[in-house]
């Protein structure tokens, strides 16, 4: 089970790129530069906060995870 601060550290990486990336196709899109930059900066609070608590809920679902012996030697 990953601790609470790697999740934190994957998170924000995660969406460090991710932000980047969506104020690029702002800018892109919109030629705006305070645009792109508001967006982006929305984008990382608001979806740092989803994955945090996506991530957390998933350390609680064994669903993929190989399962311990019933007994060891």
């Amino acid at each position: 089970m990953d601790t609470t601060a790697r999740s934190i550290a994957k998170a924000v990486s995660y969406r460090l790129l991710g932000s980047a990336t969506t104020g690029l196709i702002l800018y892109v899109l919109t030629d705006r530069a305070t645009l792109s930059l508001i967006g982006g900066a929305l984008d990382v609070f608001l979806k740092i906060g989803a994955y945090f608590v996506h991530e957390r809920i998933w350390n609680h679902i064994d669903f993929g995870r190989p399962k311990p012996p019933e007994y060891e030697i």
